[in-house]
C-alpha cells in the first residue's frame, strides 16, 4: 500500500519525506488557503519534496474552464496528478487530461457507481471519502470493499484505489486488509500508526536496562 499525505504545510511534507514512509501527496483548495501562501509556488515546492504524484485541484466546475485549469496545473511540475470533482464536466476533463498523458484523481467520491464512471474515464485514482460517509451514518470502508472488488473484476481498470477522508489508524488498516492501492493521510494520523503503549513501555525497560551496565556503544 502507498501512503500519500494529505496536506499544503510543506515543512509536514519535508519531515515525512525524510522518512521514506511517503509516496505522494494530496491536497485541495481548503488546504491551500490554511497554508496562507501562493497556490501555485505551494504546489511547485511540495513537488519538489516528493518524486511521487502530487494532487493539485482544479477551482473550476465547468468543463471548457476546468480543462485548462488542468493543463496549466500539469504544467507546473512531471509529478502533478490533476484533481477535479466526480461530475460530468469533471469526468470528461478527466478523459481528456488522461488521454493527452496526465495523471488525474477523481474525487469526492461517495458510490459505487461513481468509481465506475472515473475508471471508465480514465482516472488514475479515484478518491472515496470513507470518514465523510461514516459522519452521516454510512461505513465508509464497505465502499472501499466494494470498489476494489469491482476492479479486480476489470483488470483492465487500471484505477487505483486512494482511499480518502482518514480519520483515525483503523480506517488505514481495513483499508489495507481490503487491498486499497493508496491510503491519503492527515499528518497527524500518519504519526498515530507508529505509537503504541508497549513500544514505550518495552522501550523505557530496555534502556533502564542498558544504563545499569555502564557501557556505550558510540566512544
Amino acid at each position: 500500500m502507498k501512503f500519500f499525505v494529505d496536506t499544503a504545510d510543506t515543512e509536514e511534507i519535508r519531515e515525512l519525506s525524510d522518512t521514506g514512509l511517503l509516496d505522494g501527496v494530496t491536497t485541495n483548495p481548503s488546504l491551500i488557503a490554511k497554508s496562507g501562501r501562493d497556490f501555485f509556488e505551494v504546489i511547485k515546492e511540495i513537488c519538489s519534496l516528493t518524486d511521487g504524484p502530487v494532487s493539485a485541484e482544479v477551482a473550476a466546475t465547468d468543463y471548457e474552464t476546468m480543462l485548462e485549469e488542468g493543463k496549466r496545473l500539469a504544467g507546473l511540475a512531471e509529478n502533478v496528478a490533476v484533481k477535479v470533482p466526480l461530475t460530468m464536466a469533471g469526468l470528461k476533463t478527466c478523459s481528456q487530461l488522461s488521454k493527452a498523458g496526465t495523471q488525474v484523481n477523481v474525487t469526492l467520491c461517495f458510490s459505487a457507481p461513481q468509481a465506475i464512471l472515473a475508471a471508465k474515464a480514465g482516472a488514475a485514482f479515484i478518491s472515496p471519502f470513507v470518514g465523510r460517509l461514516d459522519d452521516i451514518g454510512q461505513v465508509g470502508m464497505d465502499l472501499i470493499g466494494d470498489i476494489v472488488q469491482i476492479y479486480e473484476n476489470y483488470p483492465k481498470m487500471e484505477t487505483e484505489v486512494l482511499v480518502a477522508s482518514i480519520r483515525n489508524p483503523t480506517h488505514i488498516v481495513d483499508a489495507a486488509l481490503m487491498g486499497a492501492d493508496v491510503c491519503t493521510i492527515p499528518p497527524s494520523v500518519l504519526k498515530q500508526l507508529v505509537s503504541h503503549p508497549l513500544t514505550d513501555k518495552g522501550l523505557a525497560a530496555f534502556l533502564a536496562d542498558w544504563e545499569k551496565t555502564g557501557q556505550k556503544i558510540l566512544d
